[in-house]
């Protein structure tokens, strides 16, 4: 019974993180750690989100926006290997965060028409576990990641159309690039375990990791030192990634069931996004820095059952929760607030080899986008899901 949900456990984040905390995809999943012996996988998942809404009216015309959430893949892969029997290694290869948003319409005639987020990721960790004895471990390791991110405000909330030579240009039409970064980070953790009754309670903390993006701002497709010259056509812009904490428990409840559980805390309230320009339109830059992204941090909850049919099939479901943050008012870039999923998972085990495959459906909280200082909602976005698949194939060596 211990590998009852070797990869099914694992598969039911990656094939389902729309909606996950703030900018989370992957969930920084640590647990290949734990596989017995030698074995690697490969995981690719599909998430489509349905995200739509419509301007509030008044102030604005009452637009429908479709499809506002992009699809969007996700690929995972990871190589974990003993060395000795208290020593065991893992390389771990994730996308831990993203955003696909795109809001139709003219920038003229709607609040958000041309909004649009788009942020990829790639990580790849290393880390090594020890076994203290049988029921206690810790484990440790380094992370390089890999970001870039483009950033587009745009629609009526955001100002009228820009003019270049109004004497104070608004931010509708607003375009910042932040060209691909990296930066180390770490992981460290420890783990307790009764194998007789499949019992394992493991403790993880990712680090923050500061990135220095090159950044280039424009508005209107205008350069912004052609509109202050005492500024750069290009600059730099840091940024860090929100430090986490992941819980995963599992323990045996009856022959052949597994109970499962995960918990994430990601400290999102401290990813600031300032590039200089948009700092410096927004109060001179006088004020603490002016952030592209307001995300809370927050806490999502996964609970499941396993069970074992044969020596050879498994399946599993769960349910997942997010908290909605403190107010409905959200940043357009995250049109959404807090979340409900139901899990379904399976796994067939052919010799050596792992096939394992999942769904999520997700219900996506409601949310009202909002701009402006104080913050006034612009768009409402009700009845929201978002639909994931994944499949694992994993390999004992």
């Amino acid at each position: 019974m211990k590998h009852l949900l070797s990869s099914g456990a694992a598969l039911l984040l990656t094939a389902g993180a729309a909606g996950a905390v703030g900018l989370d995809r992957s969930n920084q999943d640590i647990t290949v750690l734990f596989e017995d012996g030698n074995y690697a996988e490969l995981s690719f998942g599909r998430i489509v989100p349905d995200v739509t809404g419509s301007d509030l009216s008044p102030p604005f015309p009452g637009y429908d926006y479709d499809d506002v959430g992009e699809d969007y893949s996700q690929f995972g892969a990871a190589v974990k290997m003993d060395i000795g029997t208290q020593m065991s290694f893992a390389v771990i290869f994730d996308q831990p965060f993203g955003a696909d948003v795109l809001y139709g319409g003219s920038p003229a005639a709607t609040a958000l028409g041309g909004t649009e987020a788009r942020l990829d990721s790639g990580a790849i960790t290393a880390l090594g576990r020890f076994r203290i004895n049988d029921a206690f471990s810790v484990h440790a390791g380094v992370v390089r990641e890999r970001l870039d991110a483009e950033i587009t405000l745009s629609g009526l909330a955001y100002g009228t159309p820009f003019d270049p030579t109004a004497p104070a240009p608004t931010l509708n039409g607003y375009n910042v690039q932040l060209e691909e970064s990296d930066a180390w980070g770490y992981v460290v953790g420890a783990a307790y375990e009764r194998p007789d009754i499949a019992l394992r309670l493991a403790v993880t903390y990712h680090s923050s990791m500061e990135h220095e993006f090159e950044t280039t701002e424009t508005l209107g497709g205008v350069p912004v030192n052609v509109l202050n010259p005492a500024l750069s056509a290009t600059s730099t812009t840091t940024v860090n990634t929100p430090e986490a904490i992941n819980i995963d428990f599992q323990t045996g409840i009856a022959q052949d069931t597994l109970l499962f559980a995960n918990v994430r805390y990601a400290k999102y309230e401290d990813v600031i996004v300032s590039p200089v320009f948009f700092d410096t339109a927004q109060d001179g830059g006088l004020r603490d820095m002016d952030s592209l992204t307001e995300i809370e941090s927050n806490t999502s909850y996964s609970v499941g059952v396993g069970r074992r049919f044969s020596d050879a099939f498994s399946a599993s479901v769960a349910v997942g929760y997010e908290g909605e943050g403190s107010d409905d008012l959200v940043s357009p870039l995250s049109p959404t607030n807090g979340n409900y999923s139901l899990q379904l998972g399976a796994a067939y085990t052919v010799g050596d080899i792992v096939l394992s495959g999942g769904v999520r459906y997700t219900w996506l909280g409601d949310a009202m986008p909002e701009t402006g200082t104080p913050d006034e909602a612009r768009a409402e976005f009700t009845d929201n899901d978002a639909l994931s698949a994944g499949l694992t194939v994993g390999f004992r060596f």
